[in-house]
Parts: structure tokens; sequence; C-alpha cells
């Protein structure tokens, strides 16, 4: 319930924050907006010196659904969406956000830690308003669904220097996962973990090319370096 709780208060604040400054080129706590982000708002602190993290620490990501989402599903479908059902998808999702960020991170070659140091950045990720088109309850005799989008969500993250614990970075996108060419098909646990990645590898080379373009790429050897 602690734990819980914590991270419903975090979850506010975070998206609070975001609600305040959407419109805002400086936020409450001095993040400046990047004109030329790659998603819906991005914002970073002007002072903060990127070039120096070299490792990344991912915390795990806190997952909710649409509101109403549920209710919304057993109203048009034939087969209940249980309170089971609910966590197990907010569990692959959250597996699937971490396994797709700690993959591209690393073929960029950044190091994937669960430790503070001056070199370490932490990402703290929230994927909010979560809709699932056709969820598969994996349960016998369930009808098959058609659709052009498996669904939508919201990426909240906030970069955060792992040594004095300050947010130096924030960014919000919302993405939808949809068939290429808007072709319709059958959605199952398979295909929407596909589109879902997708989604979530787009994120992760966002936020790659963001760290590389502006500031440090990992694999350089400067003459500093060698001698």
């Amino acid at each position: 319930m602690r734990k819980l709780t914590v991270l419903l208060l975090v979850l506010i604040s975070f998206t609070t924050a975001f609600a305040e400054d959407a419109a805002q080129e400086v936020t409450f706590d001095g993040l400046q907006r990047i004109e030329s982000a790659k998603v819906g708002a991005a914002y970073i602190d002007p002072a903060a010196d990127f070039s120096v993290f070299r490792r990344v620490a991912i915390l795990d990501p806190h997952v909710a659904f649409r509101a109403n989402w549920q209710r919304d599903q057993n109203r048009n479908r034939s087969r209940n969406i249980r309170s089971a059902d609910m966590e197990r998808i907010k569990a692959d999702v959250a597996a699937l956000f971490r396994e797709v960020f700690t993959e591209q991170l690393e073929a960029a070659g950044y190091e994937i830690v669960n430790v503070a140091n001056e070199d370490v950045l932490i990402l703290r990720p929230a994927i909010i308003d979560l809709d699932i088109t056709a969820p598969d309850t994996q349960r016998a005799g369930r009808s098959r669904t058609f659709a052009a989008s498996t669904g939508a969500a919201t990426l909240y993250l906030q970069l955060v220097d792992s040594l004095s614990g300050a947010a130096i970075g924030r960014a919000v996108d919302r993405q939808s996962a949809r068939r290429a060419g808007g072709t319709v098909g059958w959605s199952n646990r398979v295909t929407n973990r596909a589109e879902a990645r997708r989604v979530v590898v787009r994120w992760a080379d966002i936020l790659v090319d963001f760290l590389r373009a502006s500031y440090y790429e990992p694999n350089t050897v400067t003459a500093d370096d060698e001698g």
C-alpha cells in the first residue's frame, strides 16, 4: 500500500507539473522548452552538463490505463476484462519498456546500471492513458477482434541526475500504435506486443538521438582518453 501511495504521488506531481507548464517556455523548476523536440513537449536544464553521463539507470515504469478503460471494454466485449488481466498487461508493458530501452541504449554504447554515480543518468518513466483496442485475455472461447489500431499510450519521461536527484530533463509524448498503411488485422497478444514495441523503440531512439546529437557519443575516444 505504501509503495502504491508513493507511486501515485510521484505520478500526480509529474503530470500536474506538465499540465501547468505545457504552454510555457520555462517550467516551474527552471527547465527550458526544446523547440525542435521530436516529441509532444520536452524541457531540459540549460545549465546541465549531459556530457558526463556514460551510464544509464532505468527505474521501473509506472503504467496506468485510460480512465474507465476496463468498464468500456467490458461493455463491448463478450469476455470480461478482469483486474488480473489489467495487472498482467501493465507488467508486460513495463517489461517491454525496460527491454527496449536497455537494448537501444546499449546498442548506442551506454551501460545500463542500477547504481548512482556522477556519470549515471536516471530515467524515471511513466506510461499513462494506456488504451488497448482489443486486449487478449488468454482465455478459451475468446472472440476475434479486428482493428486498424492496437491502441495508444502517453509517455512521461523524467531525466534525473543520479547524484543530486535533480530533474534535468522532462518529456511527454502520446503515440498511437497503427498498422502499416492503416490496414485492418486480427488483434491478439502477439500483434499487440509487436505494435507496442514499435512505439517504444521510437521513444528510445528519440532519447538516444537527443543524447548523441546534443551532448555525448559514448563510443568516441579522444586523444585525452588514449593518453
